[in-house]
């Protein structure tokens, strides 16, 4: 990015516009060093240090004071990084990557190396705040929790619990994301969702639905093992730069590199093939290849005779796309298309990546689920080196989807039928009747015909939704009333889309709660005068428990230091806020209070009692404490312990990790892997979906892990199959009276897992993984046009879908957007992605100095021919206008890093507002340095078929000299 020094200084100061420069010192004391941080030293030429006055001595840690070296996980993207923290009395002083951590092995990015900026973080929220009368005013703790509480009882009195939406966090701990979760379930709402549902919700949805568990299949490491590696809608090199390092050791063990996107990343820039698709073409583009694939019989045949179910049925499909065909819609050349395909085939094991250029989609869950397929038809699921290498994007993105809060299921994927509440009941120690007493009863428009039915047993509103929880006709809602009330606890609202209609369903919000270290965008944006609270939420550096990488593994956090300033972690906050709800000592039954203060190894320890389902079970605190201690003793390629306490184990336990923690599983490294015992790591694929389909059945053939007893497929185990079997005396008698009428995932002494398992089964089952997935509005995957298409010629061939009246307990629109031609005004297609300075919504990491200054504004990357039609030159202000007339001012970078006929955008920015800088409305001191248009103002609506994921990836815009 071009951008002299007095943009930098423009942009980086307190000012919304500064007269002048600013000298050294000012940039010091405005980074918080002079403050007595002294995070920023280490960052500066040696030219710049000199000996400190005795004044400053006095806010500095003394040179001999004792040091303490902490271990922490960085709290950024999903790779897992290992941090060293130095502390001398109470203070961060230092940092070093862990180089002892198999995972980073010693690297860090630009946004790890700044961590240690969050532990004085003079942007931060300092203390509780309110907005009166458009003016922020302070609070003490008790005033915030008794104000907010009192408004809270007051609404539910009115409008019942549903009328409040409570968003989690994938920056939570696995503890606190849990307890998120909890929380909503002790108030009496599924209105409760976390990031993931803007990020892998179809990811999770589309590879559980194939072959039954929603995750990464082997890891960053494992990649070392690929012969090939496609990327599609992932650029690693900067949204997951630590993790390049096992791909680039992989290329250069002769792994080809393929890299498919709508613009030339960084990570295409290392690629063997690179190829450019119009984006929303994902499907037609991976038809393209099986097509190729089948036609010179380069699937893999016996593998799909004994592991996969309905391979015909895309045979089928595939023949609708011909390589001329595929080449219209995509823009991908036969031969580029032919060459992507031999290279998978010849090159196997082959991994496949993809991230969020692939999951923002309407139709993201069926071209997930077609990415899975093309793996089974090569043969490369269950294999080292093969797998679905997904990138999650925050540091605790797997953990929060699998144990925290989701508006669809309860912890663990346990759904929402009575079964699975009762479960969680016993998990929690209270009484089934009084929780559900505590949910209202409402019409049941989503299962069809309006009947009443209580609210526990519904998909709640997404927060991918919730402004029109707020904005929609409380008629057309399958609840009670509108959402009334929201807490935000860790989410960067301007990672979502229609920024527009945000700002007017915040006007409209009676209570709006914001639980985070920083003021997010969401506090500023809209014209909200009142009933506005601000809650400064320690980060993840001040607190501790687990957090659970891409790859499945649990990592433990050590608390580095005290929260600074008036902050509170989230657990305490919920702890806090649900004493004064009435409900603390129901929700905190078997969790341990110290001082206001959740035991986070009691909170992981009833996450083990209860998460039998994806094999949380196993990793208890104790085992997690000893992989970090040890971590130095784990195979940096395989992730098992060669040696030491862990010896035979895998790092961080990767679930699933069956049975207690007493049986000592080892953690599964890579998933659906039979070559190896169960006990010992290994897997078939889920028999998920019973065990025959109009006759065939739906169980593995000819196929098992060693050392199975059933040489066969085999369903899932409950406690009368362990009797037909024989195997039910293996139980003890305290484990036969928990597991009577139970099966592997609601019996909690672990017993039938244990059983199974000692006969080399694996408790769920064994089954082929399924192309037909015949509960999904398309069983088998197709193309559908993007809602806002620039080829409308296109729509009729492969329309969307028609408008549902109730999804998600919201009318959701599809055909009635497609139907119009929206490409005649605007003309280009408009995407965003990641920078590798700024993560999320870029609030924390914008409030960095050192990481503003080096992406100090806001821009768009456009192709020269589209800026000179436009009349735009190289880093001029323009107007970005999306499709639902929402617009954004940014810089205009020419590059043909794009294609024309695209414009892409970071998605990390906010704090301007349609050409407005809303520094002013920050509370004193807490603007983030750099501050830029969201790109999301502009984004528009489109919502997948079956997540409700919002389409960021493929919408329309028009771009004009500002």
């Amino acid at each position: 990015m071009k951008s002299s020094n007095k943009k930098w200084l423009k942009r980086v100061s307190d000012e919304p516009a500064p007269a002048q420069g600013i000298n050294r010192r000012t940039f010091l004391i405005r980074g918080g060093v002079a403050l007595g941080s002294g995070a920023l030293i280490s960052l500066l030429p040696l030219g710049c240090v000199r000996e400190a006055s005795e004044e400053e001595k006095k806010n500095f840690p003394l040179p001999d004071a004792q040091t303490e070296y902490r271990r922490t996980i960085c709290t950024h993207c999903s790779v897992g990084c290992g941090i060293i923290a130095e502390v001398q009395n109470g203070v961060w002083t230092g940092q070093e990557p862990d180089y002892e951590s198999p995972f980073n092995l010693g690297g860090h990015c630009a946004k790890g190396a700044a961590a240690r900026e969050h532990g004085f973080g003079h942007r931060r929220l300092k203390f509780p705040m309110k907005l009166v009368d458009g003016k922020w005013t302070r609070l003490s703790w008790d005033q915030a929790i008794n104000e907010i509480g009192d408004k809270l009882l007051k609404i539910r009195k009115e409008s019942g619990p549903d009328a409040l939406f409570f968003c989690g966090s994938s920056k939570a701990s696995n503890e606190g994301a849990y307890l998120q979760g909890k929380f909503a379930a002790f108030w009496g709402t599924n209105n409760v969702d976390n990031q993931a549902r803007i990020c892998h919700s179809t990811t999770v949805a589309g590879v559980a639905s194939t072959w039954g568990y929603g995750a990464m299949t082997n890891s960053y490491n494992d990649m070392r093992n690929s012969k090939a590696m496609l990327f599609l809608g992932s650029n690693a090199a900067e949204a997951h730069p630590v993790a390049m390092q096992q791909i680039l050791r992989a290329k250069e063990n002769g792994s080809k590199m393929i890299v498919v996107d709508p613009r030339f990343t960084r990570t295409a820039a290392h690629a063997d093939i690179y190829a450019r698709l119009r984006s929303g073409t994902d499907i037609p583009f991976i038809y393209g290849l099986l097509w190729h694939i089948f036609k010179n019989g380069w699937e893999d045949k016996e593998y799909i005779a004994k592991r996969v179910y309905a391979m015909d049925d895309i045979r089928k499909e595939t023949q609708k796309w011909p390589p001329d065909v595929v080449e219209n819609v995509t823009g991908v050349p036969e031969h580029k298309v032919y060459e992507i395909a031999k290279t998978m085939a010849e090159n196997r094991p082959g991994t496949i990546v993809w991230c969020m250029g692939i999951t923002q989609h309407h139709m993201a869950s069926h071209t997930v689920r077609l990415f899975s397929i093309l793996q089974l038809a090569l043969g490369n699921i269950g294999v080292a080196g093969g797998g679905a290498n997904i990138f999650r994007g925050h540091d605790n993105v797997q953990g929060a989807t699998d144990v925290g809060p989701n508006c669809h299921t309860l912890s663990c994927y346990y759904g929402l039928a009575e079964g699975s509440w009762k479960h969680w009941a016993g998990v929690w120690g209270v009484d089934y009747e009084w929780l559900k007493s505590r949910f209202d009863m409402t019409k049941q428009y989503d299962a069809g015909g309006g009947k009443m039915d209580y609210t526990m047993y519904m998909p709640g509103i997404p927060v991918s939704r919730w402004i029109d929880g707020i904005m929609e006709d409380k008629q057309n809602l399958s609840q009670k009333d509108n959402l009334r009330a929201v807490i935000f606890q860790g989410h960067a609202a301007n990672s979502q889309t229609r920024g527009t209609h945000m700002k007017k369903a915040l006007e409209k919000l009676e209570l709006l709660v914001i639980s985070d270290p920083h003021p997010t965008h969401m506090a500023v944006m809209s014209e909200r005068k009142n009933d506005t609270y601000l809650l400064p939420t320690a980060t993840q550096y001040e607190t501790y428990g687990s957090a659970t990488a891409s790859n499945r593994s649990l990592q433990w956090r050590e608390k580095i230091i005290d929260p600074v300033y008036e902050s509170l972690p989230d657990h305490v906050i919920l702890y806090r806020l649900a004493k004064k709800l009435g409900f603390a000592n129901e929700m905190f039954k078997n969790i341990k209070i110290v001082k206001d203060e959740p035991v986070i190894e009691d909170v992981l320890r009833e996450i083990n009692r209860g998460g039998w389902t994806i094999g949380y079970t196993g990793q208890s605190p104790e085992r997690l404490k000893l992989h970090a201690k040890y971590r130095g003793t784990f195979n940096t390629l395989t992730l098992r312990a060669e040696g030491g306490p862990c010896k035979g184990e895998y790092y961080g336990l990767p679930w699933p990790c069956w049975g207690t923690p007493e049986m000592k599983h080892p953690g599964t490294p890579i998933l659906y892997d039979p070559s190896k015992p169960v006990a010992e790591g290994g897997l078939v694929f889920r028999a998920n979906w019973g065990v025959e389909k109009d006759g065939v059945s739906l169980l593995a053939k000819d196929v098992y892990s060693v050392g199975s007893d059933i040489k066969d497929g085999y369903p899932e185990f409950t406690a009368d199959i362990l009797k037909k079997l024989g195997w039910w005396n293996d139980l003890t008698e305290a484990e036969k009276k928990a597991a009577e009428g139970k099966n592997w995932k609601t019996d909690l002494s672990g017993g039938i897992q244990r059983v199974v398992i000692k006969h080399g089964c694996a408790p769920f089952g064994n089954a082929r993984a399924r192309c037909n997935v015949w509960e999904y509005p398309d069983p088998i995957p197709v193309h559908r046009e993007p809602l806002y298409t620039p080829r409308f010629d296109l729509v009729a061939k492969y329309p969307t879908y028609a408008d549902r009246k109730a999804f998600w307990r919201l009318p959701t629109r599809y055909q009635s957007i497609q139907s119009i031609d929206h490409s005649k005004k605007y003309p280009l297609v408009f995407t965003s992605g990641r920078l590798t300075e700024y993560e999320g919504g870029g609030e924390e990491t914008r409030s960095s100095a050192w990481l503003a200054k080096l992406q100090p504004e806001m821009f768009a990357e456009i192709n020269p021919k589209d800026a000179a039609d436009a009349n735009i030159f190289n880093w001029q202000y323009i107007w970005l206008e999306g499709a639902e007339g929402g617009r954004i001012k940014v810089r205009a970078m020419i590059t043909p890093r794009v294609g024309p006929g695209t414009v892409w955008t970071p998605f990390h920015f906010g704090g301007w507002f349609e050409g407005r800088d809303l520094y002013d409305r920050y509370p004193e001191g807490t603007a983030p340095y750099t501050r830029g248009e969201a790109c999301n103002t502009a984004t528009t609506y489109g919502y997948d078929s079956v997540t409700q994921m919002q389409e960021t990836k493929a919408t329309l815009c028009r771009i004009t000299p500002a």
